[in-house]
């Protein structure tokens, strides 16, 4: 039978692996200048960290998990977001322990069932930072101005940050009962979902995609913050104006997942339909402990990356989809192609990228190959040029030609 991929994934050939690498190098590069270092955690782990993590009322957990017994009859899950499982290995390993922040990033796969759509797959892929350890708003503002960064140093244009303060779990408690008095009268109007929502956790509400025009008039989160979130909230925004980030205050803006506290931000870009959030993230004071770790803060954001390639696409912001090679390797006649095998490897094992032909073709096919890697050079050796100890080098951006010594190639190719 003839087998296809499962629905909501995709196969990442080259030609478009490249472009995957090259906006993967970037975020690397950025994440060191920040001092942000890499951590790698398991794509599954136990269904109660992402039920206590993510949270029992979010449509993630309710609805989007990958979840399976195994064969120790213990629950497990297919990772659906980063932060979850970088705060259990922060605890775990004890990086709270470290005299500085914990300033981490990850990249990998993460799973959710759900209809795929543009930008949206069962197995996505997500580039995130979390920083631990700090209550200083600069570091709230250092990850908001990270994430912004990358878009810019990608070329992506018009790319906006929103943000909002979603207080303390005290503050929320009050907000909730103010949102609930507005909801309530108009409950047998709403979707299904946000009927759902509304005992469980009102703030969620506001996130639904489909009553947003019900919403005008609703109370602001912002009425109900105490004064030491009010004052948070204000350090964030100073911060950023200071720093020239232009950022716009979205009093709606609750995020899906329920650890935040205090900061709450998404990213938002035009160019992948009617959704246009391509990441976001926030502040969650209580979520190492909730894992079972000490009260240690922590601030992150989550970037999905098909989203991000999409935009660049629709942008068309160029992005390389083929590394070009050093040289390739040309043969004429029998010695020759001997020598090339021998030539390719050595020139390989000292740094430099090299191909030739494997399919026996004749020079013109081969020369158009070099021309499909995008070779800087061609090297074409002869049986008389190997008698004679040299090769033929040709620079394909300029058609330049000249004979050097097989011994002196490597030295010539630098």
């Amino acid at each position: 039978m003839a087998f296809q991929k499962p629905t909501g994934t995709q196969d990442f050939l080259p030609g478009t692996v490249e472009k995957w690498q090259y906006v993967e190098e970037k975020a690397r590069d950025l994440c060191r200048r920040f001092n942000y270092r890499e951590i790698r955690t398991p794509m599954f782990e136990q269904t109660e960290l992402f039920q206590r993590g993510v949270g029992e009322t979010t449509d993630v957990v309710q609805k989007e998990m990958y979840t399976f017994e195994d064969k120790g009859h213990r629950s497990m899950t297919l990772r659906p977001e980063g932060t979850a499982g970088v705060v259990r290995a922060y605890a775990e390993n004890k990086l709270y322990g470290e005299p500085d922040v914990s300033k981490l990033y990850y990249m990998g796969p993460m799973f959710r069932y759900e209809r795929p759509q543009a930008g949206r797959y069962r197995q996505f892929h997500q580039f995130g930072v979390e920083a631990f350890g700090s209550v200083d708003p600069a570091i709230d503002v250092e990850v908001i101005a990270l994430g912004l960064q990358f878009f810019k140093e990608l070329g992506l244009k018009d790319v906006s940050v929103e943000i909002n303060s979603v207080g303390t779990s005290e503050t929320r408690a009050a907000y909730n009962e103010a949102l609930l008095g507005f909801l309530r009268p108009m409950k047998d109007t709403l979707c299904k979902d946000c009927q759902h929502r509304m005992e469980r956790n009102p703030m969620r509400v506001l996130d639904c995609k489909v009553d947003q025009d019900k919403f005008v008039g609703a109370p602001s989160i912002l009425d109900s913050l105490d004064e030491e979130s009010t004052a948070y909230f204000q350090q964030v925004k100073d911060h950023l104006t200071a720093m020239e980030v232009p950022y716009r205050v979205n009093e709606r803006l609750v995020r899906g997942l329920d650890y935040y506290t205090h900061t709450a931000f998404e990213y938002k870009a035009q160019g992948i339909g009617a959704i246009d959030t391509i990441g976001g993230g926030g502040r969650y004071n209580k979520l190492v402990a909730e894992v079972g770790g000490p009260d240690q803060p922590g601030i992150g954001f989550g970037i999905g990356m098909e989203r991000l390639q999409l935009i660049l696409a629709s942008q068309e912001v160029e992005v390389p989809a083929v590394k070009p090679i050093d040289v390739y390797l040309v043969a004429i006649g029998e010695a020759a192609e001997k020598e090339t095998v021998k030539q390719l490897f050595k020139l390989r094992t000292l740094g430099f990228s090299a191909e030739r032909d494997y399919l026996g073709r004749k020079i013109k096919a081969q020369m158009k190959s070099a021309d499909r890697f995008q070779a800087r050079y061609t090297a074409i050796l002869g049986d008389d040029e190997l008698s004679r100890g040299e090769i033929s080098l040709k620079a394909m951006d300029t058609g330049e030609q000249q004979n050097v010594k097989l011994v002196q190639l490597a030295d010539h190719l630098k």
